[in-house]
């Protein structure tokens, strides 16, 4: 029998690209953090499996995604795409229809099921999953009860302790975390929108929330604030009997 092994991925978040490689936000060119970002993950994680882009892939500009394609055209591997609250869903299944670029709702790598969730609501910046969404994700989990599961979506499902990010989490937040205490093969959620890291354990489920590729936000702030912090990505290896490796890497400052 042959012996399961880890799948390995990259996380990176919240890349905010605009129409130009030069084009800046809160005075930092997405482009290049987003170029550097990818480049130091490359070299520090050789053989991942898999690259998750969980939101925000641009910044309500829809030629943005010619740079997304531009940046991971070449990817040698799959390269999973959900949208943010500043995606425009349209254009993103438009312009990121072929190869690497994958947008369906789930996949299995190995004995791991990887959900993608579309947590977006049209004119809001919040999230909300909702009631179709949430019946199809339960009757997914039902038919894979012997996969090993990570959750992926943009929106934050649980309180980030800072006042003005947890008004524009996910909306149906309680009705989520109900659906994946029914199945003990959840191992993981992880989602982007916050620009900060977290890691917290809640009965036997690992939350994980991770740096933008750009601007970062100020941990527990009562007011939108960005932090004077480099850019940053996670790393995962989700291993055969069900454990999650998983570290949070910042760029070195210049």
């Amino acid at each position: 029998m042959q012996t399961q092994r880890a799948v390995r991925l990259l996380q990176l978040t919240d890349t905010h690209l605009l129409g130009r490689r030069d084009a800046l936000l809160y005075g930092i060119c997405t482009y290049d953090t987003l170029q550097a970002t990818l480049a130091d993950a490359e070299k520090r994680y050789p053989g991942h499996d898999g690259i998750l882009l969980t939101g925000d892939l641009v910044h309500d500009d829809a030629a943005g995604y010619a740079l997304i394609r531009e940046m991971f055209s070449d990817s040698q591997v799959p390269v999973y795409c959900i949208p943010g609250n500043h995606d425009l869903p349209d254009a993103m299944r438009q312009m990121l229809t072929d190869a690497p670029f994958i947008l369906d709702m789930h996949c299995i790598l190995h004995n791991w099921l990887v959900v993608l969730l579309d947590s977006t609501r049209e004119n809001h910046v919040g999230g909300r999953l909702g009631p179709e969404q949430l019946q199809h994700l339960d009757v997914l989990l039902q038919q894979h009860p012997q996969h090993h599961t990570l959750i992926c979506l943009h929106h934050h499902p649980i309180k980030m302790q800072s006042q003005w990010l947890d008004e524009i989490g996910l909306a149906d937040g309680q009705a989520f975390h109900e659906c994946i205490q029914r199945h003990q093969q959840v191992r993981g959620v992880l989602w982007g929108h916050v620009h900060q890291p977290l890691d917290k354990i809640i009965e036997g489920v690992h939350y994980m929330a991770t740096p933008s590729t750009c601007a970062q936000f100020l941990q527990h702030s009562e007011e939108f604030t960005v932090a004077v912090q480099p850019p940053g990505y996670r790393t995962l290896e989700l291993c055969p009997d069900g454990t999650i490796r998983t570290e949070v890497i910042r760029l070195e400052s210049e």
